[in-house]
């Protein structure tokens, strides 16, 4: 990966320096009060317990225009499946291998919509329950390295999916779709699951037959690619079940924020002598063809910086693209090396930036942290934002905003109190 995007240890950084989004005032009670350009201070209202009276976080892009935040490469800390009844495994069950189709492969991504495939119920909202599945069978590679006087359980400040992370890389890009985010501290660790949107759900329950076929075309073209076995070829005849994934786990840590988080992965490269996990993993893609020089810049623009996002977080070192005519036959092929992407947009006009993504995303999580101080599963800070406007939150009590289950905090707090996790 590119070493310029990945430091693989802490040092003075930009985090601290002086376009730090942090400024410490003090009060009339000589008490540190949190203050920043890029927060505002609340006035009033419900947040008056909390150590800094924060009610907004900008996200204007000049704000964070600095130097690379300090983000750790990422490590593997394990994976689990989903069957094709979307059952949870702890193993490595549904990874795939990736197969090198050739330059001109003529794959017909319609193949098999209206006959061979099995849609997961989008309905259903998971929010983070396979993550919290794995966490509990995988505890003992999660043991705070704290003293027990801490009263963190995990070795993460965060615990969340890829995708939520993605949303708040190209959330100073985004002009179009906003965005959710709850957020429930426990045990010391903040938990942060996405809420869909009235406009999201509206999308979803009123797509065109068209866009419904499109999303099918993705999934195609894995299976055109992909093979269950390192010896075997594709097999584009067979069903396309989309509830089957294979999804990796990994820690890193974004500045001072301990993250650990899931995301699925396509595929990995086959070749015996590849890097270990994540850096044999295989990201695809499809995309319309590009004919025209503006078709050309509005892929760097939009589409690249989204490829960018999902894959850099997870430390995946390459995008295999699929580009498709109108009919939805793949024509042609290209390969995006993660660290090789922010030279190929440098020229664009008002392009978007590295820096910016991973320095707003770094603000937000310092903003979360500062905000959900109250450490109570039937706690949930709800976080919003609409594009051109400020990141707000809202506070709600065992309301239809908590999301972590029954289970997993009776789990979780009897192995809190456990004799192996007490020290004389």
């Amino acid at each position: 990966m590119d070493q310029h995007h990945y430091r693989s240890h802490y040092s003075n950084s930009s985090h601290q320096s002086h376009q730090s989004s942090y400024k410490r005032l003090r009060d009339d009670t000589g008490r540190d009060q949190c203050k920043s350009k890029h927060f505002r201070a609340n006035q009033s209202g419900p947040t008056s317990g909390l150590p800094c009276s924060l009610q907004a976080l900008s996200t204007r892009r000049e704000l964070y225009e600095r130097d690379f935040p300090v983000y750790k490469q990422p490590v593997e800390v394990g994976s689990f499946s989903l069957d094709s009844q979307r059952r949870f495994f702890n193993d490595r069950r549904q990874m795939r291998y990736f197969v090198e189709p050739e330059r001109n492969p003529n794959f017909d991504l319609r193949d098999g919509y209206k006959d061979r495939f099995i849609k997961r119920d989008d309905r259903v909202k998971e929010k983070l329950n396979h993550i919290l599945q794995w966490i509990l069978a995988n505890r003992s590679k999660l043991k705070s390295r704290m003293t027990t006087a801490s009263s963190c359980a995990l070795d993460a400040d965060f615990v969340t999916w890829r995708g939520h992370l993605t949303k708040l890389l190209t959330t100073p890009y985004e002009t179009r779709e906003g965005w959710l985010l709850a957020v429930t501290r426990f045990q010391g660790t903040l938990y942060m699951s996405e809420v869909e949107t009235e406009a999201a759900r509206r999308e979803r329950e009123n797509r065109a037959e068209k866009h419904e076929e499109m999303m099918y075309w993705g999934y195609k073209f894995e299976q055109y690619t992909c093979t269950d076995n390192v010896h075997s070829k594709p097999d584009p005849s067979g069903v396309v079940n989309t509830n089957e994934a294979f999804c990796t786990v990994v820690q890193t840590r974004l500045a001072d924020h301990r993250l650990l988080f899931s995301g699925e992965v396509d595929c990995r490269d086959k070749d015996v002598k590849a890097p270990a996990p994540p850096a044999c993993y295989v990201e695809l893609k499809t995309s319309a063809e590009i004919c025209t020089p503006k078709q050309r810049s509005n892929f760097h623009r939009f589409k690249l910086l989204k490829w960018w996002a999902q894959s850099f977080l997870p430390g995946v070192p390459r995008v295999v693209a699929g580009f498709r005519d109108h009919e939805g036959v793949v024509v042609a092929m290209e390969t995006f090396y993660i660290s090789k992407i922010s030279h190929l947009i440098k020229n664009e006009h008002n392009c978007w930036k590295p820096t910016v993504c991973m320095n707003f995303c770094c603000d937000f999580l310092s903003f979360v942290k500062h905000v959900a101080t109250e450490d109570n599963p039937g706690v949930v800070y709800l976080f919003s934002w609409e594009p051109h406007k400020d990141v707000t939150y809202s506070i709600h009590r065992d309301s239809q905003y908590s999301f972590l289950p029954r289970w997993y905090i009776e789990e979780m707090t009897k192995n809190q109190d456990s004799p192996v996790n007490q020290e004389s």
